[in-house]
């Protein structure tokens, strides 16, 4: 009897220490990946910037690695990017979060059950898709309303970018916002609080570290989005001070190189990967400065 006690127990620790090892071989294969696309960017990045400056590259106003006269400016592309996601945000942001306030804290349990999957199907619909649709049907709407827009333009993609990262935000904030202990909704119903002011003054900030992260992955996806911003943002890098303006992102630009005319191992070659690596920071910057004021936030709170 107390020998099988002993080959049961050491069978269960076998067990655990299988569990823990694969578990542990998950977690170092996801900073391999990490860290094996860490090594390609900065690498190529690297051969590239023996080439060129690094501070052309950080103050030249032209990108025009493909031409005769060819000039390395970065400028361009993150003017682009910066605007297409400032305007999804615009879009996404107060859509989503009222999605989930209405889901969290209003609809029952029949139309939370109806809404949220319907929501949800919008972040599988295919990106090209979006991207025809913002040049087929938003850019068209838009010039009712603004005459002399052009045909590409940042400003319906960023909106059909916003459009389709509502799932996103929305889908996180809600489970972050029912997350919250119905004991704190309670105690403001029960000092005279509306519905209303309870979901906005009491849930909301109660959940702002995940309605935070929930922003933060939705403006990490604006941020990495190329088949809308190609077909319906143009692919003419300049400075873009307005969404009204067509212009070029950085995924974009990649896009448009990886086609495959650019001979493997050329600077022209190289500057998707110096590109790749600006894009990076670019998102790292946002995320450091996000996660800031959240923090900033929930201290206020």
């Amino acid at each position: 009897m107390a020998a099988d006690r002993d080959f049961t127990r050491k069978r269960l620790r076998f067990g655990e220490r299988l569990v823990e090892g694969v578990l542990f071989l998950a977690a170092a294969a996801a900073i391999g990946i990490v860290a094996s696309i860490l090594y390609v960017l900065i690498s190529q990045s690297a051969a590239f910037f023996r080439e060129v400056p690094f501070l052309d590259f950080v103050t030249d106003t032209q990108w025009t690695p493909l031409f005769e006269d060819a000039h390395y400016g970065i400028a361009p592309l993150l003017s682009g990017t910066f605007m297409s996601t400032l305007v999804a945000l615009a879009v996404a942001v107060p859509l989503g979060l009222l999605s989930a306030i209405y889901l969290s804290e209003f609809a029952g349990h029949r139309t939370r059950e109806s809404i949220k999957p319907t929501l949800e199907l919008l972040a599988g619909v295919p990106t090209v898709v979006y991207g025809y649709f913002a040049l087929l049907f938003m850019t068209p709407l838009l010039q009712r309303f603004i005459p002399g827009l052009p045909g590409f333009n940042l400003l319906s993609a960023g909106i059909v970018m916003g459009l389709m990262i509502i799932p996103y935000i929305a889908s996180l904030s809600e489970d972050a916002l029912r997350a919250v202990p119905q004991s704190m909704r309670d105690g403001s119903l029960a000092m005279g609080a509306t519905r209303l002011e309870t979901a906005f003054r009491v849930v909301l900030p109660a959940a702002v570290s995940g309605v935070g992260g929930a922003i933060i992955l939705g403006m990490s996806r604006a941020v990495g989005e190329t088949m809308i911003v190609v077909v319906a943002g143009g692919q003419q890098p300049q400075i873009v001070t307005h969404p009204a303006q067509q212009g070029a992102t950085v995924t974009a630009f990649i896009a448009q190189v990886a086609l495959g005319d650019i001979q493997y191992g050329t600077l022209e070659y190289q500057s998707i990967f110096a590109a790749g690596l600006a894009l990076l920071v670019f998102v790292l910057i946002f995320n450091f400065i996000a996660f800031g004021l959240q923090r900033r936030f929930r201290e206020v709170y």
